[in-house]
């Protein structure tokens, strides 16, 4: 849509033009309200170029008579909300539904006024055209809740990812809950930033009880469903999209997520991830545009004796995802922690089976790791490679929490969104040569847990 904008105080009309994605959760219903997402880039000559605005779009052109638009995005480091309205009038429905007059505000007041309109001739076959009707992706139907109702289970939903531009590290935890005691489950969990240089900032949120969600996780102000992370907790704000930009990666077995007869289980729906939309903590509002990360799941028993973890996006589209731990199990317990490493290189993961860093395989033995803090290490050999890696979680930089299984029993995790790592793979070619090698400072998410 292309218009023009008056701002208060000033004399003149700015030309203004919006390129918009539009995502709904639903087929749109004529005779309802259907709410769905704004994506896009907001243009206003000599002032602005947005290209993450965000927004909420309310389509109700029978039941309400309107079409609603509320997008913000940035100007002059100011957020600013555009808030228009179609109104449809039926005596004149070709230009009620292709002319949108709207207002301008920074926070409450009102600093402009303007219309756009949606240039038919030129713009409507490539409109219908860009319709979709998207099947269930892999990475989405990952993200629908596992527990059928059984007692003793820990669900877990999480995402983590880097604000490249300024460092800052994000970490939104959502967990279920169901107590072996039959009580009823309960939702919580909570988000967590990392800036650098300053303290880091959390806060938590919880449910008295589990509503239960097709979608995902669904409480309250809280949720993460496909495609979309939102919520508020104390001072926290966050309102996110997320891109899938690669397949699910099984760092366990991918036998142990369909059936869950481990401990515990856990998967990446996409292996990498790229976020956009705001965070806000206190008076600092953060816009993402791009940043990497990724969300995974946990389904399982609860926590394990003792854990590390690492996701780290080494650059180029390759990723590393380590789990190591010691299962509460009697038997389990008494063996060292078990390694599961998948490492995505050059399009390929490796080693190709899960259970082989864990449990060792044509008479090679088992990856081992060092389980502490500040820094912990996994090593071992797969075919003709072998991997060391080196995490450091900086104590500045770490945060710590205390976990409830489901059992009543507690345990304290370590988390840093802006960890250490470096990792070293080397090939067998007649004496072990580096194949490749990655480095990052504060960029890489790790966490130790104890009891």
């Amino acid at each position: 849509m292309t218009g023009t904008v008056r701002l208060d105080g000033d004399g003149h009309s700015r030309a203004i033009r919006l390129d918009l994605q539009i995502s709904a959760d639903h087929v749109l219903n004529p005779f309802g309200t259907t709410d769905a997402r704004i994506d896009g880039r907001v243009r206003v000559a000599g002032h602005t170029d947005d290209q993450a605005a965000t927004g909420k779009l309310e389509v109700s052109p029978l039941a309400g008579r309107r079409i609603r638009y509320r997008i913000w995005f940035t100007a002059d480091g100011r957020r600013l909300t555009l808030d228009g309205c179609k109104s449809v009038i039926p005596r004149r429905p070709v230009r009620s539904m292709t002319c949108l007059p709207f207002t301008l505000y920074d926070n409450d007041t009102q600093i402009g006024t303007g219309e756009l309109r949606f240039p038919v001739l030129t713009g409507l076959v490539p409109f219908l055209g860009s319709f979709r009707f998207p099947k269930t992706s892999a990475s989405q139907s990952f993200m629908a809740s596992r527990w059928k109702g059984e007692a003793g289970r820990t669900e877990v939903w999480y995402t983590t990812a880097t604000d490249p531009a300024t460092g800052t590290g994000l970490w939104l935890h959502h967990e279920l809950v169901a107590p072996t005691d039959g009580t009823a489950p309960y939702a919580h969990g909570w988000a967590a930033v990392f800036p650098p240089d300053q303290p880091v900032q959390h806060a938590r949120f919880q449910a008295s009880k589990w509503p239960g969600s097709r979608q995902g996780f669904v409480i309250d102000e809280v949720s993460a469903t496909p495609g979309r992370l939102t919520g508020s907790t104390g001072e926290l704000r966050w309102d996110l999209t997320e891109q899938a930009a690669e397949a699910p990666l099984f760092t366990f077995p991918r036998w142990s997520w369909r059936y869950p007869l481990l401990p515990a289980a856990q998967i990446l729906p996409a292996a990498r991830a790229s976020y956009s939309g705001t965070i806000s903590y206190g008076d600092t509002t953060l816009r993402l545009n791009g940043a990497p990360g990724a969300s995974a799941r946990i389904y399982g028993h609860g926590n394990a004796q003792t854990w590390a973890w690492l996701h780290a996006d080494l650059g180029g589209g390759d990723i590393l995802e380590i789990v190591t731990a010691v299962s509460r199990r009697p038997v389990l317990r008494q063996l060292p922690p078990l390694v599961f490493l998948r490492l995505r290189t050059d399009g390929r993961t490796w080693p190709r089976r899960a259970e082989r860093t864990a449990f060792g395989w044509a008479g090679l033995g088992r990856f081992t790791s060092t389980i502490g803090l500040p820094g912990w290490t996994v090593s071992g050999r797969a075919g003709l490679r072998r991997i060391r890696v080196e995490v450091t979680q900086p104590a500045e930089n770490t945060l710590t929490l205390a976990y409830t299984d489901p059992d009543g029993s507690g345990a304290i995790c370590r988390n840093s969104e802006r960890a250490d790592v470096h990792v070293l793979l080397e090939r067998w070619q007649g004496g072990w040569r580096t194949e490749k090698q990655w480095t990052l400072a504060g960029a890489a998410h790790a966490e130790v847990g104890t009891r």
